[in-house]
């Protein structure tokens, strides 16, 4: 069954995006407790490039197919999971990239590298890290995982919160994130 990008973000009201994050059906990695560890041999680059033993994975189906047995532990380490095995997999800096942003209907919703649809609020907040010279956004996309917002979507994400205010806040499903690095 060959795969089929969800469609333009910028055109999706608020409930369609609800609609196609409640579509995708993922591993219920949270009720796994594999006692066998190991190394995967992979690596996501600060790009976003996911690697296998140095070569890059060039099916955007493989990566969206193994983004979703990813965790992140109270450590930071991150795990690709299954119920018999999990393995490390290095992390460069954040496990997705956010790649666009629209605010629609009271909500900010967010488009992955891995097509996902993420809509922020209070169990996905948008964190400020970095410096107000180099500031760094992430947006919480599950089991401890994170996205980095890339520049361009930063870059639309200021804009909406110059609209909403002068103090480079955004609010999104009643939550309110400062853009600012702490």
């Amino acid at each position: 069954m060959p795969y089929e990008p969800p469609p333009e973000l910028a055109s999706l009201t608020l409930a369609e995006v609800a609609e196609q994050v409640a579509a995708r059906k993922l591993p219920p990695v949270e009720q796994w407790s594999p006692e066998s560890t190991g190394d995967s041999l992979m690596r996501i680059a600060a790009d976003g490039t996911w690697y296998h033993d140095g070569s890059p994975i060039s099916r955007k189906a493989m990566v969206r197919a193994f983004s979703g047995l990813l965790k992140r532990d109270e450590d930071g380490q991150h795990w690709l999971v299954t119920p018999f095995e999990k393995q490390s997999i290095e992390v460069e800096d954040a496990a997705f990239i956010a790649v666009d942003v629209v605010e629609r209907d009271g909500g900010l919703a967010f488009r992955l590298n891995t097509d996902e649809l993420v809509v922020a609020d209070a169990d996905h907040p948008l964190r400020a890290a970095g410096s107000e010279e180099t500031p760094a956004i992430y947006l919480g996309v599950r089991r401890g995982c994170e996205a980095r917002l890339n520049r361009s979507t930063y870059a639309q994400l200021a804009e909406i919160a110059l609209q909403q205010g002068e103090d480079w806040t955004v609010s999104s499903q009643g939550a309110e994130f400062s853009l600012l690095p702490a």
